[in-house]
This record gives C-alpha cells, structure tokens and sequence, in this order.
C-alpha cells in the first residue's frame, strides 16, 4: 500500500515537473524542481512534511533543506529555516545578500519572518498558502493571531519585569563594537 502510494505521489509530482507551463526559464526550472524533490524525498524518508527549499548565490546551490520538524522534534525544522541556515553558514554571513529562494510552496509566517531578515534578492514558489491548507498545512490562524492584542490571542501572552529586561537593550546601545543587523 505505501509503495502503491510513493509510486503515484512520484508520477504526479514528475508530470508536473516536466509540465511547461510551471516552467519559466530552464535556470528557474532546474532550482524549483530541486526544491520539490527535496520536498519528495522528505515525504518518503519520513523526515516530515512535504516541503523543500534551495537557496542559489551566482548560479550555483548553496543552501538546501527539505521540513524536518516530526523527524527532529523541532517546530522550526521547516524547509526554508533548514536552507537558510546552511545558505549561511556556508556564506560566513547572517544575510543572503543577492541570493535567490525557491521553495516549493508559500512560507509561512514563520519562514516568511526568517526570509525577510536574511535579506535574499528574490523568492520563488511553487505551491500556495491554499494548497498547503488543502493537506492540513494552515496558516491561516496564525496571520489572524499576529493581528490580535497579546490579551486576546488563543496562547496568552503577558509582559512581565519590562523596566529588567530593559537592560539588554540598554547595554546594546552602549556597545561600541556591535554588529549591527
């Protein structure tokens, strides 16, 4: 039953990576069809949900990852987060600066967050945010809660010992050799 259900998955993912018309350009082809069999492979190794990423600097793959939050145990184990940690690292930067996301589906709150602070040039994705909701991957009340008062969100939220942790930002001003970000 599995291998019937790996065998079909498979077929449908490789007709859409050969369909035309999801393909702009070769280059653009060639990255998000790496993206979206790093999201397969993820699904059959059982790694987690089926979402995956590359991060390309001058042509060539420098960050890859594929949702690992279930095989980890860790929430922010998603596609993008995995990718551009490596995309980093690998750069010796905390920033994308002129590098290209492809992601095989709309990131979430969470990964659009990360994206924004590292900075790449461009995002490219394949499926969206009503896809993934289709196959029990919804974000939706997430955007909601963002818009909510801390007292009225589903966790609650309470500030506490505001004017004590006030000091960290205090000696982050002070700082003279900071790295600013």
């Amino acid at each position: 039953m599995c291998n019937q259900f790996n065998k079909k998955f498979l077929d449908e993912a490789s007709k859409w990576m050969t369909n035309k018309e999801h393909q702009e350009t070769p280059v653009h082809a060639e990255f998000m069809d790496r993206a979206i069999k790093n999201a397969i492979s993820g699904v059959l190794n059982n790694d987690g949900g089926p979402f995956g990423c590359v991060i390309i600097k001058e042509g060539k793959i420098i960050g890859s990852g594929n949702n690992k939050v279930t095989s980890t145990n860790d929430p922010t184990a998603h596609a993008e987060i995995i990718a551009i940690r490596e995309a980093c690292k690998n750069l010796n930067s905390f920033q994308l600066d002129d590098c290209i996301v492809y992601t095989s589906c709309e990131p979430c709150p969470m990964c659009l967050g990360a994206i924004y602070w590292a900075r790449p040039k461009k995002v490219f994705y394949g499926c969206n945010k009503a896809d993934a909701a289709k196959i029990g991957f919804d974000d939706d009340f997430i955007y909601k809660e963002l818009n909510l008062d801390n007292n009225k969100r589903s966790i609650p939220f309470e500030q506490i010992d505001r004017k004590k942790a006030l000091d960290a930002f205090k000696a982050w001003e002070d700082k003279e050799d900071k790295i600013e970000y």
